[in-house]
This record gives structure tokens, C-alpha cells and sequence, in this order.
């Protein structure tokens, strides 16, 4: 049975911080369709479309029937073990830091057998198990394996933790305690086991509707965070950049505009001051620093959260400038990501439809309410995803991207 991790102890200002080092991350460009599984959380293997047998590694050609039409499918994620090992001595840096470190080979019900990391709560060799491809340090997908059923603790594991971003013992900085979303997402990331959460108040002395709901909350401490404002930011990062485990960017600006309107210039240089140029702000004030501290141990840097628009992958007339920041954001944020990533910390873009607020009144349903999203992300960071599309206009946008992008675009504002 998996022990409970012990809490974090406050780290020695004196002390070291070690080097992040990354897992061996070469991977063939085929051996993708693995990586994409992972981000969203979805377990794929090579199916053939002529014969349907899985196959594993990936393979140009079916070993059954030479087939070459062998896209990536979901596939049953449920195997038995049929041996283990672990492994006490290693020339790689990352893993040498981390022994021991438990793998098998695990035999899939649907044929195939891989090479997977091990649940410390597996049972030996004939044990079933389920099985989820996950993202790595370097952002590689691995096959890890867990038992059938939850154990006590089972959260806890050494090396699940690798794989995920469990927001369970560590400390979070939310960027806009004045939006909808905030709420409700302390809420999730205290029931999940945060030991401290930092919510980001522009103007904190000034009254706002959810103040009351943060401040009974505890663990929780309000912060001068202006997005707008460089000083703000960097004050902010030197006071409590290197106690940030988790950073979620909840920043958001809704305006409605039309693109031939007088005033359309300057709603959108509003607009992309408190998004674009305000993620850029956070990037260089708390990146080095979040990026520095991914080898902390227990309590060491793990995430990044981009909460974004699902507007971003294709513009609605409606809210044009709104669209366009998002977009712009998202670039931004797969910039981020290649940056972080050297550091061994993973960034997750949860994608949203319109939220049930103020500034959504005039769109029709269906509408995502912010608890529904407040759980969606502390369970992709739980899961260690990188794209998280939450509620029903952001899973169906995304469906139809990937079928006919044209479509959308002609059908956007209808």
C-alpha cells in the first residue's frame, strides 16, 4: 500500500537548488501518436483498418496482414503483468537521482505487450492492471500501470507524482481572485490537498462580489496582483515566486465590439494588455524561477495553467477581439510550454466555452458553469494532461476542427 507523502518541509533559503534533469526524450515522429494520447489523456495504440489487430511498437506496416493504414485508436486499456523488476542502478542522470524505480512488461488485452512503469500498489507478476499513457518530464509519453481498483494513498505514489502535477502538498498562485472562476477553484484545489493557495487581487482593497467566499477559506492568502502593471508582477514573483508549485493563469477580458467600430482600436489594445502582454508579464517574472525549481523534491515546481478560450482555435464574430487575444495567448502559451520544459515542468491549456458570468449573458446556452471547470482542471492536473477541452461547446468545436476547420469558419456567427 502506497504511504501518504510527507508534508513538505520549509526549504533552508541557503540551500541548493539542484539541477532539473529530463528523462531520455528521443522519440521517431510516428511515436507521437503516443504523445498526443497522453496530452489528452487518452490511451492509443496503432490499429490497422484492414485486419483490426493493435500493434506495438508503431510500425510503417501491419506485422498481420502488411497493411500500411495503421492510425492511432483508442484502445482497452487493461493488461496482466508478466514480470517486473526494479531497477537499483542506472547511467541515466534523471533516473539515477530516483532510485529505485519499479517497470514490467505488461501483456494488453488487446494483444500487444509494453514496457510500463509500475504503481507502487501493483501486485507481482499474473496481476491485472489498467493501464494510461502519460507525459513525462520531457514531455514523451509513457506507458504507466496501476492497480484495478484505488488503494488508500494510491495519489501518493513516488512515481506517478513524477507523471502528473497532483496539486495534493503543494503551493498555488490563482492570478484573478475577481473572476467567476476563482472561487470555485479554490474550493477544488483545497479538496484535492493544496497546503497554500495565492489568489492575485488587482486593486485588493477594493470590494468584489467573491471576497468573502476566498477569505473563509483556509490555506488561502489575497495578493497585489495587477496584470497591467509590470511592477506588479515582479514585486509579486520576488515575494512569493520561489513558493510557487502550481501557477494558474485565470486572467481574462470580454468585450464585445465590432471590428468597424471608432472605438474597436482601443478595446482591443485593453484587451491584449490584460491577456497577451499580461501572460507575458507573468512568463519572465515567474517562469526562471518556476522553471529552476522543478527538482525541488516533494514540493517542487510542477505546473503551469493557462485557463484559455476555446475561441482561440477559431474566431466568433460575436466576441472578435476576444478571439484574437485568446489565439494570440495560445501561441504565447506553446512558447511557454518549450521553455518550461527544460525545467521538467508541464503546461496545461484548459480550453472553455462561454462561462455562465456577466459578460456571457447574451449567449444562448449551453453555457459551462465554474465549478464544472474549477474540477475539470484540478483533474487534469491530477491526470498530468496538457490540453483539457471542458464543457460542451469546447468538446464539439474541437470535434469539428478536426473534421472540416473550413466548416467552422463559414459557420462561425451563424
Amino acid at each position: 500500500m502506497t504511504e501518504p507523502l510527507p508534508k513538505p518541509k520549509r526549504k533552508n533559503p541557503l540551500a541548493r537548488t539542484n539541477q532539473p534533469l529530463l528523462p531520455p526524450s528521443s522519440r521517431s515522429r510516428k511515436a507521437h501518436g503516443f504523445t498526443r494520447a497522453a496530452a489528452h489523456g487518452r490511451f492509443m495504440l496503432q490499429r490497422c483498418d484492414e485486419c483490426g489487430q493493435y500493434t506495438y511498437p508503431t510500425r510503417d506496416a501491419c506485422p498481420n496482414c502488411l497493411s500500411s493504414n495503421l492510425p492511432f485508436r483508442d484502445a482497452p486499456a487493461s493488461g496482466t503483468l508478466l514480470s517486473e523488476t526494479q531497477i537499483g542502478v542506472t547511467s541515466d542522470p534523471y533516473y539515477r537521482e530516483r532510485m529505485p524505480w519499479r517497470a514490467g512488461l505488461v501483456k494488453l488485452d488487446c494483444g500487444p505487450t509494453v514496457v510500463a512503469h509500475l504503481h507502487g500498489d501493483c501486485g507481482g507478476p499474473g496481476s491485472l492492471l489498467t493501464l494510461s499513457l502519460q507525459l513525462d518530464r520531457a514531455g514523451q509519453a509513457v506507458f504507466f500501470g496501476k492497480p484495478l481498483s484505488e488503494t488508500p494513498h494510491m495519489e501518493d505514489d513516488r512515481q506517478l507524482r513524477e507523471l502528473t502535477a497532483d496539486p495534493k502538498h503543494r503551493r498555488i498562485l490563482l492570478t484573478d481572485g475577481r473572476s467567476s472562476l476563482a472561487p470555485p477553484l479554490v474550493q477544488a484545489l483545497k479538496k484535492a490537498g493544496a497546503a497554500k493557495i495565492f489568489v492575485g487581487i488587482a486593486d485588493r482593497w477594493k470590494p468584489f462580489d467573491g471576497r468573502a467566499a476566498l477569505e473563509i477559506i483556509e490555506g488561502v492568502e489575497l495578493v497585489d496582483l495587477d496584470l497591467t502593471s509590470e511592477r506588479s508582477v515582479q514585486d509579486l514573483a520576488k515575494d512569493i515566486g520561489a513558493k510557487v508549485d502550481i501557477l494558474i493563469n485565470t486572467a481574462d477580458h470580454v468585450r464585445q465590439v465590432h471590428l468597424f467600430d471608432a472605438g474597436a482600436a482601443a478595446s482591443a489594445r485593453d484587451t491584449l494588455d490584460h491577456t497577451l502582454m499580461g501572460l507575458m508579464r507573468l512568463a519572465q517574472a515567474f517562469g526562471p524561477v518556476v522553471r529552476s525549481r522543478g527538482a525541488d523534491g516533494v514540493n517542487s515546481a510542477a505546473a503551469w495553467v493557462n485557463v484559455l478560450s476555446v475561441h482561440a482555435l477559431s474566431s466568433v464574430p460575436q466576441f472578435g477581439i476576444h478571439s484574437a487575444s485568446q489565439a494570440a495567448c495560445l501561441s504565447l502559451s506553446q512558447w511557454l510550454r518549450h521553455e518550461l520544459r527544460q525545467g521538467g515542468v508541464r503546461l496545461m491549456n484548459a480550453f472553455a466555452g462561454p462561462l455562465d458570468a456577466e459578460w456571457f449573458q447574451t449567449v444562448p446556452p449551453p453555457k459551462l458553469a465554474p465549478k464544472t471547470l474549477a474540477d475539470a482542471i484540478v483533474d487534469g492536473l491530477k491526470r498530468g494532461l496538457e490540453d483539457l477541452y471542458v464543457g460542451d461547446v469546447a468538446k464539439d468545436l474541437e470535434a469539428r476542427l478536426l473534421d472540416n476547420p473550413k466548416a467552422v469558419e463559414r459557420e462561425a456567427g451563424q
